[in-house]
Parts: structure tokens; sequence; C-alpha cells
């Protein structure tokens, strides 16, 4: 509960539970100081929310007598947009349980006749998108992230790579991207001095700096993450030409899969794998004309496979 919105909101909601409260036992439940709660007061005013303060030994703070938040007033295809919305962010690796706990709060404000039709529609709806498994990175994180991106200014992180090691590093991020069900944001990073992607649900830590940056004006996040992603390490460096131009091999070959740069001849696609076996089936599927320039293993993998092609088709 760190990010200062989601304490606002945790504040409005144990007014609404209690008749009143004082601001010390505020300030332990939100894990502030009373003056923070006294700015929360205020926001919550600002916002068109009664709250009184009151003042004393044991004054506290209280929503003013006979006022209920509104009902969610949605329409039946806006209730239908949230609802596939949560569901479809829930299998695709919405942060935490986020999904699960922002349906039950719909659906509890929502009117009694369309509450139950959306719960119908919970109930059997089905999706043929496998579910993401894994870890989730904390929401706090991302918003911070979103937040420090925006206003372009450096955050400080405690990482843990793949391999298991921790570090400490600034970073001036550049954008956030959700690629295959997992969060990765990418920037610049002061411990190497170059633009690197992180794993967002690798992320120990972040926190917001306060030294600000300009990002370089050709920055394409999406684009830096794809490559980065084809670049991870695997047992063999594979490089092969295809007889294409540039335009075809991207429609062909995802940025994630490999890169692609124009060459003499036509396009050097670049990329790593863990078997060659499945290179082999890869560059097949590709339907274009290749000449391989390493490794040579992958000669002999494409040389089995169109060996054992022949050999089913002449059955």
């Amino acid at each position: 509960m760190s990010h200062p919105m989601t304490r606002v909101l945790v504040m409005l909601e144990l007014l609404q539970s209690h008749h009143r409260l004082g601001g010390a036992e505020l300030a332990r439940r939100l894990g502030v100081d009373e003056r923070t709660v006294r700015r929360y007061a205020t926001r919550l005013a600002e916002l068109g929310i009664p709250v009184e303060a009151e003042r004393g030994r044991y004054g506290g703070y209280r929503l003013m007598p006979g006022y209920k938040l509104p009902p969610l007033m949605l329409t039946g295809d806006e209730a239908v947009a949230v609802v596939l919305g949560l569901l479809a962010g829930r299998r695709l690796g919405l942060p935490g349980e986020a999904a699960e706990s922002a349906l039950a709060k719909v659906q509890r404000v929502l009117p009694a006749g369309l509450r139950d039709r959306v719960q119908a529609l919970r109930e059997t709806l089905e999706f043929t998108l496998e579910a993401r498994e894994g870890t989730r990175p904390a929401a706090d994180a991302v918003l911070t992230l979103a937040e420090a991106t925006r206003e372009r200014r450096r955050v400080r992180m405690r990482y843990r790579s793949w391999r298991g090691a921790d570090s400490e590093r600034e970073l001036d991020p550049y954008g956030l991207v959700f690629h295959s069900g997992r969060w990765y944001v990418t920037g610049h990073d002061h411990r190497s001095g170059e633009t690197r992607t992180f794993r967002v649900d690798r992320m120990l830590s972040v926190e917001p700096g306060t030294a600000s940056f300009e990002p370089p004006a050709d920055v394409d996040p999406v684009r830096h993450v794809l490559g980065s992603l084809a670049s991870v390490p695997y047992a063999h460096e594979v490089e092969v030409v295809l007889e294409a131009t540039l335009e075809d091999a991207r429609d062909r070959v995802p940025p994630s899969i490999a890169t692609l740069t124009a060459t003499a001849g036509g396009v050097l696609l670049r990329t790593r794998a863990e078997s060659l076996d499945g290179m082999a089936r890869f560059l097949a599927g590709l339907d274009l004309p290749f000449t391989i320039r390493t490794p040579d293993e992958l000669r002999g993998a494409v040389r089995d496979l169109a060996a054992r092609l022949v050999a089913r088709a002449g059955r």
C-alpha cells in the first residue's frame, strides 16, 4: 500500500466503515504520520467527498452524516467492457491479485439487476487464451515506473538477475512494455552506461529519485524490448541471409525472434537458438531461399529435416 493514491482510497474505505476514526489510528492503519493523514483528508475534500475533521484531544475524522458514495452508474455495455477487460487482464498477467479484487469491488457497487447479469457472464465465459503463470510484478512497481517515465525522473532500484544475483541500479526509464504476459521497462542504466531492458517482476524495490533526464529523440521502447528478447543468450549464435526484401522479412519474422538488417543479397537474420533442429524448422517455415553463415552445424540440421520430409512424402 505504498502508492499515495492507494492510501487515499483506503482511507475513504475506512471512513465509510467506521463512524469516526482518530488521526493517530488512521495513521497507524495507513502506515503514515498524522500530518500525511491531514493531507489525505484535504485530497478527499478536493475530490468532492465531505470529510469532517474534529479537533481536540478526542478529535478525528468522519464522513459528513448521511453521505454515501453513489452507486457505480454503468450501462450494460460498459459493465461488460469492464468485466471482460479485468478477466482478460487476469489471464494476461495483471500485477498481483488486482484483477480479482477489482472485479469484486465493481460487482459490489453495481445495481442489483446488472450485478446478476455480470455474475452470469463471469460464471459462463470461457477463454481460448491460456492463463499466464509465473511471477507477477507488484502494482506499486508498475505505477512508480509509469510516473517516473512520464515525469522523466530517475529511479533507484534493487534488481535480481535470472542468475539470482542482486544489484542496486539507477535507471532513466524510457517506457514500460507489456509483452507475452510479462512487464518490462527499458531505459538508460547508469551502472552499465547502456540502454537496457529489465523485467519488472524481478525488481525487489523501486523508488523515485530526484534527478531528471531527457530521453533520446529516437527512443522506441517496444523495439528495444523486442530486440533485447531476441538476443537472450542461448547455446547457438545464428546468422542466416534471407533472399528477400527487408519489408517481406519483417512480415514473416517477429522482432522478438530475431534482428533483421539489410545486407548484400538480401536480409541478414541474427538470433540465438537453443535447438538447431527447431531453428531448421523455423527457417523452412519462412518459405524463403536462405544461405547459412553460422553455425555450420545448422546445415546438418537443415539436411536432416529435408531428409525426413522427403521420406514422409514418399510414404
